[in-house]
């Protein structure tokens, strides 16, 4: 059994930069791809970035194309999520996910079966 958990949030002012951190028990990020998305409060979930268990290949939503960056820690075997000019807009908790099934694109939330519980981002401005 997978048990994911976020770190790294908090609260930064706009243009500011976090970098959040998703590690894993029961098992690792290796043979699966992960997916971070994020929910602010009243809104549905929206995903953010996705990288393949291969380390082959990354995507971002356009929103955060360019300014956030997800990738892999082998050191500390974590995946990563690193944040740069932050806007308001992005105030939200933030989720990693485990990639379990392929049924639908990489932004489908149905495809992860394990989630981490979240952490908070506040960006002021």
């Amino acid at each position: 059994q997978v048990q994911l958990l976020e770190s790294g949030g908090g609260s930064v002012q706009s243009g500011g930069s976090l970098t959040l951190s998703c590690a894993a028990t029961g098992g690792t990020f290796s043979n699966y791809g992960m997916s971070w998305f994020r929910r602010a409060p009243g809104k549905e979930r929206e995903w953010v970035a996705w990288l393949s268990k291969e380390n082959g290949i990354a995507y971002s939503a356009d929103v955060v194309k360019g300014r956030f960056t997800i990738s892999r820690n082998n050191h500390k075997g974590t995946v990563d999520l690193r944040m740069t000019n932050l806007k308001p807009e992005d105030t939200a908790v933030y989720y990693c996910a485990r990639r379990t099934t392929y049924r639908g694109a990489m932004y489908t939330p149905t495809d992860y079966a394990d989630w981490g519980p979240g952490t908070q981002v506040t960006v002021s401005s």
